[in-house]
């Protein structure tokens, strides 16, 4: 897994819950704060949001830009915020996972491809919601790859 685009200093465990666009705009914010995209990128993705949810289903949210604001993105990255008691985003989808994407060109493809591999088993989604450590989360997301 590339550690350039999600390492332990991706993710945010134990975050209180909040309103699902609050949710969005702190993935944004942390994205903006690693260097992954410029500020404006936020604006997309909760124009993303609005458009069409980003709840893919087992307790996740997968947050990112429309594609008007791939412009704003400098490199690609990938955060993870862990909400134990979940984020609303409506029609009783509750995210206990939302994960920030900036994806440039293909580099992001191989993560992704792992979390959604990960994310289809309801039993590793428990596992994120539970894991303890950052360390613990990208082990559960580097299995679900393999």
């Amino acid at each position: 897994m590339n550690s350039e685009i999600l390492n332990e200093n991706n993710i945010v465990l134990n975050e209180a819950s909040e309103p699902k666009f609050d949710a969005i705009k702190r993935a944004g914010r942390l994205l903006v704060d690693r260097g992954y995209v410029e500020k404006e990128y936020i604006e997309g993705m909760i124009e993303r949001e609005n458009d069409v949810t980003t709840y893919i289903g087992n307790g996740i949210a997968i947050p990112h830009g429309v594609s008007e604001y791939v412009k704003y993105i400098k490199k690609s990255g990938i955060v993870v915020i862990q909400y134990p008691d979940g984020v609303d985003f409506g029609d009783g989808n509750i995210a206990y996972v939302v994960i920030g994407i900036a994806g440039k060109d293909d580099e992001h493809l191989e993560i992704l491809s792992s979390i959604a591999l990960t994310c289809q088993y309801e039993e590793n989604v428990r596992r994120l919601r539970d894991a303890k450590s950052p360390q613990e989360i990208i082990q559960i997301l580097k299995e679900g790859g393999e």
